[in-house]
């Protein structure tokens, strides 16, 4: 019996997912419990599984596609069995897949691609005939334009509403016509050349009819990568800025956000206004740290070095246990308190920023807690994490120093009561029984939220935290 496959819940915060590709075809046979596609969600790409065995008879929603929790991606079951009542509600998502008679004339490589690139952006109609279906296939992409890439057509650019040519919604160049007139690019097409500035003029479409498929957009990438190409890149994206309505005032072009960058945003609008946050800064006298990091790494190979950053996670774990409210978390009417320290370690990635969480900080040694951040965080800009690995710390660590930054503030992430920012340790001239001495100090601003750590709970363990890293053999007591 065919049954529907699901977009899954694959993350906390999840809402939605984007298919990045399919691993499987259509008519290619399934194993229960076997990947079947990769979906790009807030943080990272995961695979989707089958919950069972049989053939993979449609693909509802194709490649670069968004998909609300819950909707129909795929139909499962036997070779050749009738799936036709389970499409009549199933949402495609504007990615509905072209009739039967449509595709029966296409190659192999046409037929996978039309799931994948299920319509056509269009215009220009050579007469009334196909000026009124250039007009329904406009009003499906702009849907899937606004669904895919977050916002409405007519929000990119609202003067075009009159004209007869569809814009590429980042780079604001026109789609090339066709010899009868007409714009014709596949919707995953645009988004491919809208995320890499590719000039949608100058690519020569090899689908149906000079349809510009996704195949001509990856053909145009290692031009587009080219240093010669980047210089025009960079050029074309210049001369398509737009102009500001005030006169006088700068021109400006606009990107979509990502799907990470709409989280982050989410996430910090629930911390920043509704957790009464204060802030404590302690300064750290680094040179006995410094010292004790230059005796781990003069005894270890080059892969094994540890970073200040590690000795400093370590340090918070430990002292963080030693002052429980800082390891805990508000929970309207309770206080969770987490019997061990579960550090999460900012790392910045090209779409924004992901703590990878070291769980159990406190029982680990410095150089298991460098392996693990290192080996997270690689696969953190990969986006191969898994939620359970970016989620559920009990505080968080974000570190600014090697960037040159002295002082900064952190923003909390809930439920979490606490993060650490922490500033460059540099030499600086300080005041040591009565005489000018240069000491590696280093700044750490505490962000706190008050209905967990009050005033005196947060400044006796930066107490603690400044006397561990001042005199890391405390670290044995």
């Amino acid at each position: 019996m065919a049954n529907t496959i699901i977009m899954p819940k694959l993350s906390p915060t999840m809402e939605e997912g984007q298919i990045s590709r399919w691993l499987k075809k259509e008519g290619d046979t399934i194993e229960a419990n076997e990947p079947i596609a990769e979906v790009d969600t807030d943080k990272a790409t995961m695979e989707v599984t089958s919950l069972e065995a049989g053939t993979l008879l449609k693909i509802v929603i194709g490649d670069g596609v968004n998909a609300r929790l819950g909707e129909t991606i795929g139909v499962i079951g036997e070779k050749g069995e009738d799936f036709s009542a389970l499409l009549n509600g199933a949402s495609t998502n504007g990615a509905s897949a072209k009739s039967d008679a449509e595709t029966s004339g296409r190659g192999d490589a046409e037929k996978k691609e039309s799931a994948d690139e299920s319509q056509e952006i269009s215009a220009e109609p050579a007469d009334e005939k196909e000026e009124t279906v250039a007009k329904q296939g406009e009003q499906e992409s702009r849907k899937e334009i606004s669904e895919t890439e977050g916002r409405s057509y007519d929000e990119q650019r609202p003067e075009a509403k009159e004209d007869a040519a569809i814009e590429n919604p980042k780079s604001k160049t026109q789609n090339p016509k066709s010899e009868n007139g007409r714009l014709i690019v596949s919707p995953i097409a645009a988004r491919m050349a809208s995320e890499n500035d590719i000039n949608l003029k100058s690519i020569k479409g090899s689908g149906p009819n000079g349809r510009i498929i996704k195949r001509d957009i990856e053909s145009a990438l290692a031009e587009v990568r080219s240093p010669e190409s980047k210089v025009q890149s960079q050029e074309t994206a210049t001369s398509f800025a737009q102009s500001a309505d005030i006169q006088g005032a700068s021109a400006f072009r606009e990107e979509n956000t990502s799907k990470m960058r709409q989280i982050i945003a989410q996430r910090l609008a629930t911390s920043i206004g509704p957790i009464p946050t204060f802030y404590l800064t302690v300064e750290i006298e680094m040179d006995k740290a410094l010292e004790h990091r230059k005796q781990i790494n003069s005894s270890v190979k080059e892969e094994e070095k540890v970073s200040v950053n590690d000795i400093i996670v370590k340090v918070a774990a430990m002292a963080a246990l030693k002052h429980p409210f800082v390891n805990s978390s508000y929970q309207d009417k309770t206080i969770r308190f987490y019997e061990d320290s579960d550090v999460g370690v900012a790392v910045a990635i090209d779409e924004g920023l992901i703590t990878p969480v070291v769980r159990g900080a406190n029982k680990k040694g410095i150089g298991q807690i460098s392996r693990e951040i290192k080996e997270m965080a690689e696969r953190a800009r990969d986006k191969k994490l898994q939620p359970e690995e970016y989620t559920g710390a009990t505080f968080s660590i974000s570190n600014l120093g090697m960037f040159g930054i002295e002082q900064f503030t952190a923003i909390i992430n809930p439920p979490e009561a606490a993060i650490f920012a922490v500033g460059s340790a540099a030499p600086r001239a300080v005041v040591r029984d009565g005489e000018i001495v240069i000491r590696n100090v280093m700044n750490v601003t505490m962000s706190c939220d008050h209905r967990v750590i009050d005033g005196a709970t947060g400044a006796k363990f930066l107490q603690t935290f400044k006397q561990m890293l001042e005199n890391p053999i405390l670290m044995l007591m």
